[in-house]
């Protein structure tokens, strides 16, 4: 896996998606908007349905709740993180990251185009609140 920066400012929920499927962003932009998903729509910061959406466009599943984040440890090989948590006139808001853990060891990927480095093994200095664990069809179906 790579990161994908977001090209947008509020892109981050379509940049984790194509990190994860392995897609440009452009590609997971396009798919996002023939499924009526747009980095400008507010819902995408706040709510969880959009990126489940496209993640399921490009043969994903995400897990049906959020699952607090405990640690780094307790988090599953794949998943997407809400960092950066905070609430805004009532209406909670996050950046999207992906975290993968594999042969490598665990990574963030954040697609923050502020970052020199997004792979990002600051472990200590992100605070995710809730996790989404991810898993491909096969994994669902075995």
């Amino acid at each position: 896996m790579n990161p994908v920066i977001q090209e947008e400012m509020t892109g981050c929920g379509i940049a984790s998606v194509a990190a994860i499927a392995g897609v440009s962003y452009a590609l997971a932009q396009t798919a996002g908007a023939s499924l009526g998903i747009f980095a400008s729509d507010p819902r995408l910061w706040s709510d969880t349905d959009h990126v489940r959406r496209l993640l399921a466009h490009f043969g994903y599943t995400a897990a049906p709740t959020q699952i607090p984040f405990a640690s780094w440890d307790a988090l599953p090989d794949l998943a997407l993180l809400a960092i950066k948590w905070r609430v805004i006139r009532n209406t909670p808001y996050w950046h999207w990251a992906v975290f993968l853990r594999d042969a490598h060891g665990p990574v963030v990927y954040d697609s923050n185009q502020a970052l020199r480095n997004n792979v990002r093994r600051d472990f200590s200095r992100i605070k995710p609140k809730w996790f989404i664990e991810i898993k491909t069809k096969d994994e669902v179906g075995s």
